[in-house]
């Protein structure tokens, strides 16, 4: 218990940090969102009266606590631009992106470690050369080029799908899904392999340690001893990089959303940036941010669980 509460406050001190942060970065990008939003044949005098409008004059302290304290209450602000509550935005696109970035973790989980036991199982034979072989190719391409294959191959040879013929959640849930397949798949790719080479490392390296040798004296086949041994001990620096690798598919999913042409976070925020819509992209960028700490914060706490051991120094 101790351990968890320890986590959930470092938890929130991150957040406070990474929020002045977000907040600060913004303050000091050049441009003027009052000016922006007016156009600029507006008059010094019209702009003046919008910053005061918009809050721009207040003291940044000021400004970064209203901000700060009304996101912690789900306000997420108005946007410069649209001047439309942000939330509303942003609110029918985030399930498309987290749903890619679940459909990948879930991708990257079922065919890692089944691939993975198999390396390690049949260490330096035929089968386990060819797929560290094919995870070396995986990793060197970059998820975009991957999703471009993907899409030239599964969308305009296969014809598996129509690229660009997305369908909402909205309308119909069998075929968004169906069209999420191959973007998920596409952040997935890199995933699986640097997962796969873990679990066959930690496995093998596991499988050498005294403990292993003992479970096989005392008459343990191979199996035995990797399901009740050593699979334990060797899934936690594994559980550790996928809890890093699920915060990264969410923000890779705005990267492959604009290869698939997928109406979710990525347009949002691109077209934010470039039209300093500020209350939009720090509301993109910390729900990121939020998610990034949740899953961390979660994986610390189910290493925990899988290994007793750590934190002890905390109880």
């Amino acid at each position: 218990m101790k351990y968890a509460m320890k986590k959930l406050l470092m938890m929130l001190g991150t957040l406070l940090v990474v929020s002045l942060c977000v907040f600060l970065a913004f303050s000091v990008i050049p441009g003027d969102p009052a000016l922006r939003k007016l156009g600029t044949e507006a008059s010094p005098e019209l702009v003046e009266q919008m910053r005061q409008e918009m809050g721009l004059n207040d003291p940044l302290i000021v400004r970064y606590g209203r901000w700060f304290i009304a996101f912690l209450g789900g306000d997420f602000g108005i946007s410069y631009n649209y001047s439309t509550p942000v939330k509303e935005m942003i609110a029918n696109k985030i399930p498309i992106t987290l749903t890619m970035a679940i459909m990948a973790f879930l991708m990257t989980v079922l065919i890692s470690f089944p691939l993975g036991i198999i390396t390690a199982k049949h260490e330096n034979g035929i089968l386990d050369r060819t797929i560290l072989v094919i995870n070396q190719v995986i990793m060197a391409v970059p998820p975009f080029f991957s999703g471009i294959i993907i899409t030239f191959v599964f969308g305009l040879i296969l014809r598996l799908f129509t690229p660009g013929g997305f369908v909402s959640y909205t309308q119909n849930f069998g075929k968004f899904i169906r069209y999420l397949f191959f973007p998920s798949l596409a952040i997935a790719l890199p995933k699986i392999a640097m997962t796969v080479k873990m679990l066959r490392g930690s496995l093998i390296d596991e499988a050498s340690k005294d403990y292993a040798r003992t479970a096989y004296s005392r008459g343990n086949n191979t199996n035995g001893v990797l399901y009740r041994h050593v699979l334990k001990n060797a899934l936690i620096p594994v559980i550790t990089f996928l809890g890093m690798a699920l915060a990264d598919m969410v923000a890779g999913s705005i990267v492959i959303e604009q290869v698939f042409s997928i109406p979710g976070i990525s347009r949002i925020l691109l077209t934010s940036i470039g039209n300093r819509d500020y209350p939009v992209v720090e509301a993109i960028i910390m729900g990121i941010a939020i998610i990034v700490m949740v899953v961390n914060f979660l994986v610390d706490i189910i290493y925990r669980i899988v290994d007793p051991r750590i934190g002890l120094e905390d109880e």
